[in-house]
C-alpha cells in the first residue's frame, strides 16, 4: 500500500471503523533515518490504533526505526516480508526476507529491545517455488522462538521474477488453509488472514483464524470497513458508527479546512476519500469532483444533492 494509507487515507478509514486497527503504507528505514520525519510519521490522534509498517533488513537500522516509531506514538511497529516488488528487492527487504528467517529473527530482537510496543510481521506463505508448508512453518516457527506473536500472512506465494506486484495479488492461487494450519501448529500466536477478501461474508467465512486483513478492497470500496465493524463488532462500537456515508461528512470537511490551513494541498486528501459513494447514485460525479480537490467533502456533497433534485424538478 505504498503511496495510499497515508495519514489523509488513515483519518477517512478511521470515521468508518472505530475497531479496525489501522497500518501505515511500508516505509524504509532509510527514509525515517534520514528523511522528513514529520512528513513521514506525523498522523492524527484520532486514527489509533495505529500500526508503523517498515521496509528493512538491517537489524540496527530497523531497531532505531523503530524506537522512532514509538517515541512518535505508533502502539505496533510492523515489518514487511510480504512486497515482491523490484524496488524492495533491490533493498534486499519484503518477500525476499522469508528466505532468511535467522536475519528477519534478529531484527524482530532487535526492535523488541528497543521498544515496548509489539513487533509484528507481514509475510506471504511462500516465495517463487519454496511454496511448501514446511517452509513457511520454519520462518513462523523461527520468528515465534524470539517471541513475535503476530503474523500478518498473505495467503499467496510471492513470485519475485516474472510477475509485477499487481500480478503478485492475483496469480498466485489463494491459500487460506495454510494459514488456518498455522494457527493449529501455532495456537498461542495471532494469525490474520490478507489477501482475497472484499465482502463482510468472506472475512466472516474466514474460520480458524484470528482476524482479517483488507488493502485495495477497503481502498476502493471504503464503506466495506463500515460494514466489517457492525458484523463483527455487534453493538460494542454502534454509537461510533456512522449509519450513512454522509453522516462522516462533517467530520471530514472539518479535517479538510483544518489541513488546508496548514497548507497541505486539497488533493493530497481528497483523493484518497472517492471512494465513499462507491455503488450509490451519483458516485461518479463524487469521484470526478473529489479528486480534484475544488471543494470539500460537505460542500461537495451538498452541491450535488442541489444538483440532483434540479435534474429530478426538470424532468
Amino acid at each position: 500500500m505504498m503511496d495510499w494509507t497515508d495519514r489523509h487515507c488513515r483519518f477517512f478509514h478511521r470515521l468508518l471503523s472505530p475497531r479496525a486497527r489501522l497500518y501505515t503504507e511500508m516505509i524504509t528505514t532509510g527514509a525515517i533515518l534520514h528523511g522528513d520525519r514529520n512528513r513521514l510519521l506525523d498522523f492524527n490522534a484520532q486514527e489509533h490504533p495505529v500500526a508503523l509498517q517498515l521496509g528493512g533488513s538491517e537489524p540496527a537500522d530497523l531497531a532505531r526505526a523503530a524506537r522512532i516509531g514509538e517515541q512518535w506514538g505508533y502502539d505496533e511497529i510492523n515489518l514487511n516480508c510480504g512486497c515482491p516488488s523490484e524496488r524492495v528487492q533491490k533493498g534486499a527487504f519484503g518477500a525476499c526476507l522469508m528466505r532468511e528467517p535467522e536475519l528477519v529473527a534478529q531484527a524482530i530482537k532487535a526492535m523488541q529491545d528497543e521498544v515496548s510496543i509489539p513487533v509484528t510481521v507481514k509475510h506471504r506463505i511462500g516465495v517463487d517455488h519454496e511454496d511448501h508448508y514446511d517452509f513457511v512453518s520454519d520462518f513462523v516457527g523461527t520468528l515465534f522462538s524470539v517471541g513475535c506473536r503476530v503474523f500478518i500472512v498473505h495467503a499467496r506465494s510471492a513470485i519475485l521474477k516474472g510477475l509485477s506486484p499487481k500480478e503478485n495479488r492475483e496469480v498466485p492461487p489463494l491459500r487460506p488453509e495454510v494459514v488456518v494450519r498455522l494457527k493449529q501448529e501455532f495456537p498461542e500466536a495471532v494469525f490474520v488472514l490478507n489477501g482475497g477478501i472484499t465482502t463482510v461474508a468472506q472475512a466472516q467465512e474466514a474460520i480458524g483464524i484470528d482476524g482479517v486483513m483488507l488493502g485495495r478492497a477497503a481502498y476502493h470500496d471504503p464503506w466495506v470497513l463500515r460494514d466489517l465493524d457492525r458484523a463483527l463488532f455487534s453493538s460494542d462500537s454502534a454509537a461510533l458508527r456512522p449509519a450513512q456515508r454522509q453522516d462522516i461528512l462533517p467530520m471530514l470537511q472539518q479535517y479538510f479546512e483544518s489541513e488546508l490551513r496548514r497548507g497541505v494541498p486539497a488533493k493530497h486528501m481528497t483523493r484518497h476519500w472517492h471512494g465513499l459513494f462507491h455503488g450509490q447514485p451519483g458516485a461518479r460525479h463524487w469521484r470526478r469532483e473529489i479528486c480534484e480537490g475544488r471543494m470539500g467533502p460537505q460542500e461537495l456533497f451538498d452541491k450535488l444533492i442541489f444538483d440532483f433534485q434540479s435534474a429530478s424538478r426538470a424532468q
